[in-house]
């Protein structure tokens, strides 16, 4: 009877073993969940161009807030870049705002983009609107947006590349099993 026990108990724990070691879903970063609609905000490129996040619906978005003088930023940017090449043939799309402050120029922020090899769109918050209307603290911080529209992840700190992958898999995922 013992064994018969043991080889049950045995059997149960190798099936829970293969449900959970069978899951598709990776483990989130630790990040805030949110359900708000994400800011209508226009903002002008580093060209001068302008760029509406309303326009970006259907697509799975990031918006990473950041400066130029932030330590942190600098490191998170290389990774930034390598997720956006990795993903925005799959409709992953990044937006920097860069957070301005009054020593910082424009060529600034050029240099910054040229010394990281930065390809997304940067755009200029120059009058804190942004800043406002995301209601953002410390940076760098960063918004995922889904493609309904709606802030669904907030992540103060650096993100890592495989964070971005995380995270953008888990909104395209839900993006194509909600009704």
């Amino acid at each position: 009877m013992a064994a018969f026990g043991a080889l049950a108990g045995l059997l149960i724990i190798g099936l829970v073993w293969l449900m959970v070691g069978r899951e598709d879903t990776p483990a989130l970063p630790a990040v805030g969940e949110l359900n708000r609609p994400a800011p209508d905000v226009t903002l002008p490129l580093l060209d001068g161009e302008p760029i509406r996040l309303a326009d970006m619906r259907g697509k799975v978005v990031l918006v990473n807030f950041w400066g130029t003088w932030c330590e942190p930023c600098k490191e998170e940017t290389p990774a930034l870049q390598q997720a956006y090449e990795k993903l925005r043939a799959d409709g992953l799309v990044i937006v920097g705002i860069n957070l301005r402050r009054q020593e910082t120029s424009d060529e600034a922020v050029r240099a910054f983009v040229r010394q990281y090899g930065v390809t997304y769109p940067i755009a200029l918050d120059v009058d804190g609107e942004a800043a406002r209307l995301f209601q953002i603290s410390p940076i760098p911080v960063s918004y995922f947006i889904d493609p309904a529209g709606t802030v669904r992840y907030v992540r103060v700190g650096t993100l890592s590349s495989e964070d971005v992958t995380a995270l953008f898999g888990r909104l395209r995922q839900t993006a194509t099993t909600a009704p």
